[in-house]
């Protein structure tokens, strides 16, 4: 499919929408799971007039449990498979339900869930192999030409890695690091078991996740998806492809990504993932990238860019530094990346995350895409005539109350400093008493086509429920809903601002 221009903007219809990833879905399991605790949620979206679903990137993660640090561009995370769904299937029993850990603690717990997932996953596969009917699925799975790009790479990585007591690829023996044929060829044989139990795996991940990407379609609403700019060092993509990052002769990074000092840390964000060689990536034609949207839109309807301002300049860091401070500015691949996306796989619904330090270079190129950028309510106080104010924003945009990078409204009002309350309130109009339901209200009231609301704000929760705090290493991604708070008097409120402010009308269209 070729074309030329932008790689396609986001339909104009107001829409409503909120932000929930599947870890934090209420359940009985560990950690949230894309089964039946994903649809009640889309059934009390769709009773609060919602069309749009924002999740974070839905890859397996690397230390950390961050989704924007994963082991693959492609793979999907095995801890989104659905305990229930194995068992209605037939692949556990009900009896191994039984023996669940508890997710009740009202935080995510990754170490549990992966333990019990990875037992759950292997009786599955005992019971899976032996079903000619089932052999087959998986067969088409394997060949089809949407995992041509990966699948193998991916399943013979983590086979490998995990042979390997999750050491760094690069720490392997020499001729698998760097991807001799014949070791390759070895180790696929020799791991035969692992590779064929890893391609499975995905088979499910990507079985239960398109149930509930058809189940939302169903009740009127899109899954808007998440692209992180940069992969883990330890990664298949890394490993299979090395020619596209900066790494030495060692497979070690020589830089990596970060951002300079900026709102949320004064030495900036030192993110340690590897920079691209975008020299090489426009050689293959920006290959690798268009495969990877090609997989991400067939797991979501729109798909939002993170870190959007590096695809003009990206800073870099040398990889012996210890804070982001020191490092540069690096020229992207600007248009030519889109260009090349669009003339393969046509328009492209795509959203740019462009926060961040935004210079006239980043903004000619959001300009010349045509893609809608975002509109943060937290950042709109610092400043009189601040570009997050309500009355700046434009159409073609996203507006949030805040984001998961950002602390909860409630939190966020509690932290504001004399000046930014004093003007928070004056453009409010109100007491302060309910800074959720203001910024919600602004939002919705904005001029930009999509108002997007993270659950917690919904809920009007504190700090405690904050999703991630850059810069922090641990103890961020964790948090989880309560079924309870799911109320149908919530959902009639939110429903009702929707109507009145437009964004209740439900999609007519795929896009």
């Amino acid at each position: 499919m070729t074309g030329t221009g932008p790689p396609g903007p986001v339909p104009p219809r107001r829409r409503a929408g909120l932000v929930l990833h599947p870890t934090s879905l209420p359940g009985k399991f560990p950690c949230g799971e894309a089964g039946p605790d994903a649809l009640r949620f889309l059934e009390w979206a769709s009773s609060a007039g919602q069309s749009v679903w924002q999740v974070l990137p839905l890859g397996p993660t690397a230390g950390g449990d961050s989704p924007y640090g994963g082991t693959s561009a492609f793979a999907g995370n095995p801890l989104l498979i659905s305990s229930a769904w194995l068992a209605e299937d037939g692949w556990i029993s009900p009896w191994d339900l039984a023996g669940t850990p508890s997710g009740a603690s009202g935080r995510c717990d990754f170490a549990a869930a992966a333990r019990w997932k990875e037992f759950m996953l292997r009786e599955a596969w005992r019971r899976f192999r032996p079903d000619a009917r089932a052999a087959t699925e998986l067969d088409a799975f394997r060949n089809a030409p949407e995992q041509a790009f990966w699948l193998a790479d991916w399943s013979l990585y983590s086979a490998l890695r995990r042979a390997r007591g999750g050491r760094g690829w690069w720490t392997w023996d020499a001729a698998l690091a760097r991807r001799d044929p014949a070791a390759l060829a070895r180790a696929r044989l020799d791991l035969a078991e692992d590779v064929a139990f890893e391609e499975f795996v995905q088979f499910l991940f990507f079985s239960h996740w398109a149930r509930v990407r058809a189940q939302a379609h169903a009740r009127g609403i899109e899954i808007l998806g998440d692209v992180p700019v940069y992969v883990a060092h330890d990664s298949a993509d890394v490993w299979a492809h090395p020619e596209l990052f900066a790494l030495d002769a060692f497979g070690l990074p020589e830089r990596v990504a970060g951002v300079p000092p900026d709102y949320f840390s004064e030495t900036g964000q030192l993110w340690g993932y590897p920079v691209y060689r975008w020299e090489a990536s426009a050689r293959e034609g920006y290959r690798w990238w268009i495969e990877r949207l090609r997989a991400n839109l067939r797991l979501a309807d729109l798909v939002r860019i993170d870190h959007f301002r590096g695809f003009a300049a990206f800073w870099e860091v040398g990889a012996q530094e210890t804070t982001a401070i020191g490092g540069r500015w690096a020229p992207g691949p600007g248009r030519a990346l889109f260009d090349a996306v669009r003339r393969v796989l046509g328009p492209v619904p795509l959203v740019a995350e462009d926060l961040g330090v935004i210079t006239e270079e980043v903004s000619a190129l959001l300009s010349a895409l045509a893609l809608p950028g975002m509109k943060v309510l937290h950042f709109a106080f610092s400043e009189d005539d601040s570009p997050h104010q309500p009355h700046r924003h434009v159409e073609n945009a996203l507006v949030y109350t805040g984001t998961h990078d950002n602390d909860t409204t409630r939190g966020w009002a509690a932290a504001l400093s004399a000046d930014e309350r004093a003007r928070y309130l004056e453009y409010a109009g109100g007491s302060g008493a309910d800074p959720a339901g203001d910024l919600i209200r602004m939002a919705y009231e904005s001029v930009a086509r999509i108002a997007i609301v993270p659950v917690q704000d919904v809920f009007d929760l504190g700090t405690d429920a904050r999703m991630n705090t850059p810069g922090r290493p641990e103890g961020n991604w964790a948090w989880r809903a309560r079924a309870e708070d799911f109320t149908p008097e919530r959902a009639a409120k939110l429903r009702r601002l929707a109507e009145l402010t437009g964004r209740s009308r439900k999609p007519t269209t795929r896009l």
